[in-house]
């Protein structure tokens, strides 16, 4: 089970780089299930995999423009905010155990990876259904408020469960930025990439992680990113996002029956 761990950190890359985003989605229930770490510890080191990942695979959407920086600052900032205050006060501040229902105690582990189901699931219905591009508006306007308001509660929720967040960052650009589909993946991942690794500081400020397996499964992960880019040339990534979808949608059924009807 550990060597398949490893072996989807690469999944994961390559997820990443050949349909530009949800592969991320599958870091905290590998690292959970298949590399048996806890999982509050799991969502720390998913932001540092995330973070990486998102970097890399910025930098190839910067090199072909496609990422606004002005919208990237705006929405980023307050999503930087939220991931840290939730990594350095929210996390440590959940208690082990919230409540039971009969005799079934819903403890602060349990409660996270039902959460993580739930957003699994909601990231499915994104990928299953797909969205159409748009031209760029040149007379767009931006929604001040609702950005930034947007970016804080993802920034909250991507330090609850160490996940990039990509499928709520990604409808909010192009609803209140107005930006054609490639330029708000691209503008995602930047932004993904900053609050994950800012997070991840909160985190070492609490817990002092193992480098070496994070470099390490990170290093593979980027390894993926590469080879997803290379097949995303004659794969078409598009096609492959709702099958994608339906497995994630699957993966996050069973999350949820694992924890709330097999403990």
């Amino acid at each position: 089970m550990e060597i398949a761990g490893w072996i989807m950190a690469l999944v994961i890359g390559i997820t990443l780089g050949l349909l530009g985003g949800g592969g991320s989605i599958l870091t905290v229930p590998v690292l959970v299930y298949m590399l048996g770490i806890n999982p509050v510890v799991s969502t720390g080191y998913s932001l540092f995999i995330v973070g990486i990942s998102a970097f890399v695979g910025a930098i190839s959407y910067y090199k072909k423009d496609l990422i606004d920086i002005k919208t990237a600052v705006i929405f980023g900032i307050p999503a930087i905010v939220g991931v840290y205050l939730s990594r350095l006060f929210l996390v440590p501040a959940i208690p082990e155990e919230l409540f039971s229902v009969g005799a079934f105690l819903v403890t602060k582990n349990i409660g996270i990876m039902v959460l993580f189901a739930v957003m699994m699931i909601a990231a499915s219905v994104s990928m299953i259904k797909g969205r159409k591009d748009r031209e760029v508006n040149p007379d767009r306007k931006f929604n001040y408020p609702l950005i930034l308001l947007e970016g804080f509660v993802v920034g909250l929720f991507t330090g609850l469960v160490g996940a990039g967040g990509g499928f709520l960052i990604i409808p909010a650009l192009v609803i209140l930025s107005d930006l054609p589909m490639k330029m708000a993946v691209g503008t995602s991942l930047a932004i993904i990439s900053v609050k994950s690794l800012i997070g991840f500081i909160g985190e070492v400020q609490i817990h002092t992680p193992d480098w070496i397996f994070l470099l390490g499964f990170s290093a593979l992960a980027v390894v993926g990113i590469f080879v997803g880019t290379k097949l995303s040339n004659v794969i078409p990534g598009q096609k492959l996002k709702p099958v994608f979808g339906w497995f994630v949608l699957v993966m996050g059924v069973y999350i949820l029956g694992k924890e709330l009807l097999f403990k």
